[in-house]
């Protein structure tokens, strides 16, 4: 069995195909990715490891996803050693309060994604743009969706609570989370890497172009940054991150900024590449010796540092701390900062393995361990894919 995981954004389309080997380990076969920047778009098809094998120009406009989505399909068979295509699983950012767990597709699952749409307009459409279309191309095939928000659902309702007028939870206003499949992986992984932590307190940092915290209690979700869109918590690379409620009633009122402009500026122009006014790329603001770089960075890190305070107050304390995403992965200048304000919690960083990008980044008599584990969200969707589908007992 093998099974393709797809995850259809605004600006990308991202694939990845899994299967089992002798051996029982469920492993990656191939990657496939189309940057639809790129003019004319083109479908990148890579191997396991990221060596391109093959590209392919792409149609424009509506025909751009189907393209490439049949192209992938096609190459599937062979490149999982002539595994028959069992399931694609696709990653959807919004639950909703229904889901909170992975879902077979169907006609009434996605009639009730489709509600969801309002929730997260610069994510959704395009999410269930890639299950129409399999379905299309593909009828007989099994489809899963797995969710961003789901993995936050056992959060008390404390914490998942606006200070409005009652209704406007039961309508849906509510803090819901997300890169909820990120923190469900590392939290399976540290199990691997320090069961202790594991069954305690953990605070991990999902930071990226999209960027949020998470506090896991032996390894359920119990608070994270962000709420009821992906705008709240930490400033990202082109989002603004939490921003006093104000700020939008006087662009509205005083400024005349139009409810479309704000909308562009809060998801695409603020944030890193706001603050610099240079890029929403931590790497060339690192690289940068000017001071609005400068400014930018020094604000990522403490939003970063003050919402692992609050974390850390959720949980009660801390065991362990873990960065992911491409800045956790990568930024060792961003984790040294951040572990350096947070001496007070008891994590004692050290600095050439933070250098070197090692597993643990802490000292041996640290009394927090730190930890840099790279996330993995298409193995996390594979793995939901399968269980899925053997729970089902059919494909």
């Amino acid at each position: 069995m093998s099974y393709l995981v797809v995850n259809a954004g605004s600006s990308s389309l991202k694939m990845a195909l899994f299967g089992r080997v002798r051996g029982g380990a469920l492993v990656r076969h191939l990657r496939a990715f189309v940057d639809y920047h790129d003019t004319p778009a083109r479908l990148h098809l890579c191997d396991a490891e990221g060596r391109l094998r093959r590209e392919t120009d792409l149609p424009d406009g509506p025909e751009r996803l189907p393209a490439a989505l049949e192209r992938v399909l096609a190459t599937c068979e062979d490149s999982a050693g002539g595994a028959a295509l069992t399931a694609v699983g696709h990653r959807v950012v919004h639950g909703g309060t229904r889901f909170a767990a992975p879902v077979r597709i169907d006609s009434a699952s996605l009639a009730a994604l489709e509600t969801l749409v309002p929730l997260a307009p610069q994510h959704q459409p395009h999410n269930l743009a890639g299950i129409r279309t399999i379905a299309r191309l593909h009828p007989p095939l099994a489809q899963v969706a797995c969710f961003d928000t789901a993995f936050h659902r056992s959060q008390p309702m404390v914490a998942q609570r606006f200070a409005l007028p009652r209704h406007w939870f039961e309508q849906g206003v509510r803090r819901y989370g997300f890169h909820g499949l990120s923190y469900e992986y590392i939290a399976g992984r540290l199990h691997a890497i320090d069961p202790a932590a594991a069954r305690g307190r953990v605070i991990v940092a999902h930071l990226g172009h999209g960027a949020s915290l998470c506090a896991l209690d032996a390894g359920r979700s119990v608070a994270t940054s962000m709420g009821f869109s992906t705008l709240d918590g930490l400033p990202m690379g082109t989002r603004c991150g939490a921003l006093d409620a104000g700020v939008l009633l006087y662009l509205l009122q005083q400024a005349g900024q139009s409810v479309g402009d704000i909308d562009d500026m809060l998801y695409n122009r603020s944030g890193l590449l706001g603050v610099s006014g240079l890029s929403d790329d931590m790497r060339a603001l690192l690289a940068s010796d000017t001071p609005q770089a400068a400014e930018a960075v020094a604000l990522f890190v403490h939003r970063c540092v003050c919402e692992i305070g609050a974390m850390a107050a959720a949980l009660g304390g801390v065991d362990a701390l873990v960065f992911t995403g491409g800045i956790g992965e990568h930024a060792g200048p961003i984790r040294d900062r951040i572990l350096a304000a947070l001496a007070w919690l008891g994590v004692a960083i050290d600095r050439a393995a933070n250098a070197a990008d090692a597993l643990r980044i802490s000292t041996r008599d640290s009394a927090v361990r730190a930890w840099v584990i790279p996330t993995d969200e298409e193995q996390q969707i594979a793995r939901h894919c399968e269980r899925l589908i053997a729970a089902d007992g059919t494909a």
